[in-house]
């Protein structure tokens, strides 16, 4: 997916939307904007009825009251058009990945050969596909038989392909994506227009995006404040009639500047950003390659407070690495080191090659070529559990401990117990360790570590200051667990997790009032998937993971769950920093026009002209003015969303009211003076 679109285009396209948005059907979706619609509408007839002398406010006065209006629902549709644009843009990629393509359907699972052509939007859920190298993925399955290289750059932007094979937690693919090597048997998950790649274009279009829990709760707020308001306005105009008329002073306010008067008052800075924030938010999460099923799980990432992580390849780099050479006595290190080596030449896994390079690295052994005239290799079986090398008159293994135990005794050989000793050591350190064996004689152990990632202790510890605890969940005994847990700086840990385990473990977080996520890629993850409140799913895993998940991570990094914690508390910071700021500015401008617009009426609130504006004219205009210039500079904060600080909600809370509130109480003062004497310059009085 291309990460920068064309911000020209967006902009052109956003302005052409505003206007299409005034709508009154599109209109009445935000309540807090609509009222502004129709004062913008009302404003419009008192300009026309001006000239039939039935409005007694001045012509252009009316007129100039009237564009601003106009003006200020354009630029809340602006907003919300760019957010919406971002994901027409997404979309639009995602949508030249998705093609009509043909299909090999076979008749039979059991047979490769048996097949008919069919077009990808002919296929249903069930049926069963062979594709080959170079074509691309015709429909969302899961691979039945075979293993191959997937491109899914179309998808995640990433260039390099993935492995894709029948069994285990790599077998779902997307429809879009493309063969690189050998072939694939898949059955069909999906059906034609309910892809994946389908529900990713509609949801980066905002199409079956619905507001929040939150978002409803602070629209019916804004809309609260705005009814109140509405209720004070209606009755300025009889009251400033009968004051006057009382009084003998002044005059009675306008049809025009009641209108002004709502429109300024109203918490229309929010109401105007509000759709836009929600909307930026998960175009956030969609730009960090992560599709969010709702709205709702973003936000309830943002108040997570317990996060479930996957130690391998979340916390640790998933491969085991030798870190060391643990001799018995009387057999020296790079002794052990060389038959360590030889016995894992063959060994083409992780752990293997870490062998190899350690003695290398310890004591400049290197590699050997052995031809199969020389040696044969032993693999690792499951039955076995260990490995190997016959080296011309020479047999040595390595493996488990009770494996390797069993293995000498069985040949007449003796098992010191100072292996034993040094087993234990390894394994209370949270290490793995493989015993070698060279012609019967134990040699000693290779300490085999879990790595823990670069900055991952860090990143713990940023999560604790918000108030997030951090629990790891591996398949490891307690005694290894409980070490790497501490390496890694996590608050607690579950060992040897089962799927009942990981459920109950959810469930009991959450009968104490917390918001718990987790991240999870194979069927066994698919019930703590479905439980935790925020729960996302690897787009590598199995279908019965993703359709569990609320968000689907289509990088499958296990460490994405940390920035979409992130992602989320920014959109509420974002949220809460604007509400704030919309508050603070709408009490500004209540104390800096209600004086100068009433002291005709009441002259002792000539006292409280303390911005000494030179009238109610320039005052109301100033305002105005003003309130519909702040949502464009207020668009940029809502869009990109407020810095993120890692810090206590509390803590946060307090910030906010300090910067954001400090300011939306200031900035009305300075920007309605300096209007109001721009207007006063020109003549306007």
């Amino acid at each position: 997916m291309e990460k920068k679109t064309n911000q020209a285009e967006i902009y052109r396209d956003a302005t052409v939307q505003s206007f299409f948005k005034l709508s009154p059907k599109v209109q009445i979706k935000n309540p807090v904007m609509f009222i502004v619609y129709l004062g913008a509408v009302l404003t419009t007839v008192l300009y026309f009825l001006t000239f039939a002398g039935i409005e007694d406010a001045a012509r252009w006065y009316t007129f100039v009251i009237a564009l601003i209006l106009w003006f200020t629902v354009l630029f809340a549709n602006f907003a919300e058009a760019i957010a919406e644009g971002r994901g027409r843009a997404q979309a639009g990629s995602l949508r030249g990945a998705r093609k009509d393509v043909s299909a090999r359907k076979l008749k039979s699972r059991d047979s490769v050969d048996d097949y008919t052509e069919v077009l990808s939007t002919e296929l249903k859920k069930g049926d069963i596909v062979l594709v080959l190298a170079g074509e691309q993925i015709p429909m969302d399955g899961e691979v039945i038989s075979g293993a191959a290289s997937v491109d899914e750059s179309a998808i995640t932007g990433e260039s390099a392909p993935v492995i894709r094979e029948s069994g285990g937690d790599r077998s779902a693919v997307t429809g879009g994506t493309t063969l690189v090597s050998d072939s694939l048997v898949i059955e069909v998950t999906a059906e034609a227009g309910g892809s994946f790649l389908d529900k990713m274009i509609s949801m980066v279009e905002g199409a079956s995006r619905k507001k929040t829990p939150n978002e409803i709760a602070l629209q019916i707020l804004l809309v609260t404040l705005t009814i109140i308001f509405l209720a004070v306005s209606a009755t300025l105009l009889p009251f400033t009639q009968f004051s006057s008329e009382l009084s003998g002073r002044g005059s009675a306010i306008s049809i025009t500047n009641v209108i002004a008067l709502l429109v300024c008052l109203a918490p229309t800075t929010i109401g105007a950003l509000l759709s836009s924030i929600g909307i930026a938010g998960m175009s956030r999460l969609n730009e960090a390659n992560v599709l969010a099923m709702s709205g709702r799980a973003i936000e309830a990432a943002g108040d997570v407070d317990v996060l479930l992580l996957d130690k391998t390849g979340t916390i640790t780099l998933g491969n085991r690495r030798a870190s060391q050479f643990l001799p018995v006595a009387g057999v020296s290190e790079e002794e052990l080191a060389d038959a360590a080596q030889l016995s894992s030449l063959a060994d083409e896994t992780a752990e293997g090659r870490s062998i190899v390079v350690l003695a290398k690295e310890r004591f400049n052994i290197r590699g050997r070529e052995l031809s199969s005239s020389q040696a044969e290799f032993v693999p690792f079986t499951a039955k076995t559990r260990m490995s190997g090398t016959n080296y011309n008159d020479d047999v040595i293994r390595k493996g488990a401990a009770d494996a390797v135990k069993e293995f000498v005794k069985a040949e007449g050989g003796i098992y010191p117990a100072e292996c034993d000793e040094i087993v234990a050591q390894v394994a209370g350190a949270g290490g793995t360790p493989l015993v070698v064996v060279k012609n019967n004689r134990v040699l000693g152990v290779v300490y085999l570590k879990d790595i823990v990632k670069n900055g991952v202790k860090e990143k713990f510890q940023d999560l604790r200051e918000m108030g997030i605890k951090t629990i790891m969940i591996t398949g490891d005994n307690p005694m290894t667990a409980a070490a790497i847990a501490a390496e890694a700086g996590v608050d607690d840990f579950l060992a040897e997790a089962t799927p009942e385990a990981k459920l109950e473990l959810i469930r009991s977080y959450q009968k104490d009032g917390h918001l718990v996520a987790m991240t999870g890629d194979g069927t066994n993850d698919a019930p703590a998937l479905a439980q935790a409140d925020v729960a996302v799913a690897m787009n590598s895993g199995t279908q019965a993971a993703k359709e569990a998940g609320n968000m689907v991570d289509l990088d499958s990094s296990p460490t994405k769950l940390i920035d979409i914690v992130r992602i989320g508390k920014q959109l509420l910071m974002t949220r809460g920093a604007l509400t704030t700021f919309s508050v603070a500015n709408d009490l500004a401008k209540y104390f800096a026009i209600i004086p100068v617009l009433f002291y005709g009426i009441y002259p002792e609130l000539e006292v409280l002209n303390v911005m000494n504006l030179t009238s109610p004219v320039t005052a109301l205009l100033s305002a105005i003015i003003y309130n519909a210039l702040i949502i464009i500079f207020l668009i940029p904060l809502s869009l990109k969303g407020v810095k993120y600080r890692e810090m206590p909600a509390q803590k946060l809370l307090s910030r906010n009211i300090l910067i954001y509130g400090l300011g939306g109480l200031i900035a009305p003062f300075i920007a309605i003076k300096l209007i109001d004497l721009i207007l006063t310059w020109i003549g306007i009085a």
